[in-house]
């Protein structure tokens, strides 16, 4: 009767200490959740920190954003400036930008043709130009001309006309300035797309398979090329006419009695007025022969009757003579 309570609490004893052992069900859900809850906190801390980390730095950048704005906008502005004065300092002169066609011509007048046409050439040749053309005739055996054709540089072409004019005596002179500026630009322009469209018409033809697409595409391609060859040409004569100025020049010489008074009028001299004088005294004899002339049949006359006149005399005062002894 007294051993069924003893029993009962053994066993009780027996499960309570199965309960407190580690290594039962009960205790390992134990550590599990408390295993949990620290996982959690650090989670949570490590959270928060990078958080505020964040925060921290974002706040930076932001306050920092307005100093790094500054600092660009002073940079940029400095960069404006210098960009500025570069430019300001670069600033290209719109008249050298322009593209412009001089030509002009020049009548001269000169002692001698084949001499000014010399010194013509060597003027352009130490202007850097050179002598495009050179004629020269014979007028006749006294006088000849000359026809000269200069190209010089644009920048020396006032120089070089100057230079020129002043070689004799001027008769006539003209000059001309084309502004062609817009044509060149044009023709630029419709060479680089010319140049583009044979390119293109190039990678078909390379993508061609059949006979006939090769055989159009190469009559196209033939054509543009020969349109990009005409405008090639266009722009190189474009180029030439307004780096070299063209000066057309005619050299002649005065005529034989033009120039004998000229050479009197330019250099009158000692010898001119004693010439002068000699003249004046072969006038006064020739007006004193041809005076003397029209007046000896006269003269003769009256010398005949004065040489009669006096032998009468002489005959009368013989004869009164004797009569009055």
């Amino acid at each position: 009767m007294h051993a069924a309570p003893a029993t009962r609490t053994k066993r009780h004893t027996d499960r309570q200490g199965r309960r407190d052992r580690p290594g039962r069900p009960g205790a390992r859900r134990t550590q599990t959740a408390l295993a949990a809850g620290l996982l959690t906190a650090l989670l949570t801390l490590s959270g928060c920190g990078g958080s505020g980390d964040d925060s921290g730095k974002s706040a930076d950048r932001r306050a920092a954003a307005p100093a790094q704005q500054n600092g660009a906008g002073s940079g940029a502005g400095g960069a404006e400036k210098g960009a500025g004065s570069s430019a300001a300092a670069k600033k290209p002169d719109p008249s050298a930008a322009a593209h412009v066609i001089r030509t002009a011509s020049l009548s001269v007048e000169v002692k001698s043709a084949p001499e000014a046409a010399a010194a013509a050439r060597v003027t352009a040749e130490a202007a850097g130009g050179l002598v495009a053309d050179e004629k020269t005739d014979q007028v006749d055996a006294a006088r000849a001309s000359s026809h000269v054709v200069l190209r010089v540089p644009q920048g020396e072409y006032d120089s070089v006309l100057r230079e020129l004019s002043g070689t004799g005596k001027l008769l006539s002179r003209t000059s001309t300035a084309k502004d062609v500026t817009d044509q060149v630009v044009d023709v630029d322009s419709r060479i680089a797309s010319q140049r583009t469209s044979v390119a293109r018409v190039r990678k078909l033809m390379d993508r061609a398979d059949e006979l006939s697409e090769v055989v159009s595409l190469e009559g196209e391609l033939s054509n543009r090329q020969a349109a990009l060859e005409s405008m090639l040409a266009e722009q190189a004569s474009l180029k030439d006419r307004t780096t070299l100025a063209t000066i057309t020049l005619y050299l002649s010489e005065p005529e034989p009695h033009a120039k004998a008074v000229a050479d009197d009028e330019d250099d009158p001299g000692f010898l001119d007025a004693l010439s002068g004088g000699w003249d004046v005294f072969v006038t006064v004899i020739k007006w004193l022969a041809m005076a003397l002339g029209a007046a000896a049949p006269f003269l003769a006359v009256a010398a005949v009757v004065v040489v009669l006149w006096q032998r009468l005399g002489r005959r009368g005062g013989k004869k009164a003579g004797p009569e009055g002894e």
